[in-house]
């Protein structure tokens, strides 16, 4: 199916109750259960779940190829999720160029929580093969970097960090949602994050299923 087809109809269903063809705006905060105290519809509490929002994650990862996507009200907020899903005593491998915000949130949250980790140039394949440990969960990456827009090559480095069993993530800053992620899932990526506050006001992690070949290997599940 075309990117134009699909920008179309990702994430897309007509309204069973009117027949409308666009979502309407879905503002309630809560939703109704089911006599015996269910939410068979999915929907508990917007802070969980919205019908919206689904619709948006549904969309990303239609478009992107990957197997599911989460949307965060910021970069920095995936981010930080991304790591949250890591245990103390777990090592990242960062790129030396990470956006300043990425690179001061392991510095100065994430150290002291118990994570471990090492900035690097990711551009340079031989450190980044020196650098890996036994305890590295993570390989944290940007292409352009920000901001001196180094380039990555995310092929050759996320084989590498996979044939060591670690979790590979790239993250886009500058790159447009339009199927160019969609190349990653190609890789051994089992993660990427589009940066996309720019265009969408929010951000996406989506998780390409195919890479994580064990639910070790999955941030989620």
């Amino acid at each position: 199916m075309k990117i134009e087809t699909l920008a179309v109809h990702a994430g897309q269903r007509v309204d069973p109750a009117t027949g409308a063809v666009s979502a309407p705006i879905h503002l309630s905060t809560t939703f109704e259960r089911d006599v015996e105290g269910t939410y068979s519809r999915g929907f508990m509490y917007t802070r969980n779940n919205n019908p919206n929002r689904q619709a948006l994650e549904e969309g990303i990862s239609v478009l992107e190829g990957g197997a599911s996507a989460a949307a965060f009200a910021s970069g920095t907020g995936a981010t930080g999720a991304i790591f949250q899903a890591l245990a103390p005593g777990d090592h990242v491998l960062a790129h030396v160029d990470a956006y300043y915000g990425t690179s001061r949130l392991l510095r100065e949250i994430f150290l002291r929580w118990g994570l471990q980790a090492d900035f690097i140039d990711m551009s340079d394949l031989a450190a980044v093969k020196k650098a890996l440990g036994p305890k590295t969960k993570l390989a944290w990456m940007e292409t352009p970097s920000n901001p001196l827009l180094k380039i990555v090559d995310l092929a050759e480095i996320s084989k590498i960090v996979h044939d060591a069993r670690s979790i590979s993530a790239p993250t886009l800053f500058f790159t447009p949602p339009q199927n160019i992620l969609a190349a990653i899932a190609t890789f051994w990526a089992e993660l990427w994050l589009q940066k996309a506050t720019a265009i969408f006001s929010s951000a996406f992690a989506t998780f390409n299923m195919k890479a994580a070949r064990s639910p070790r290997r999955s941030i989620v599940g």
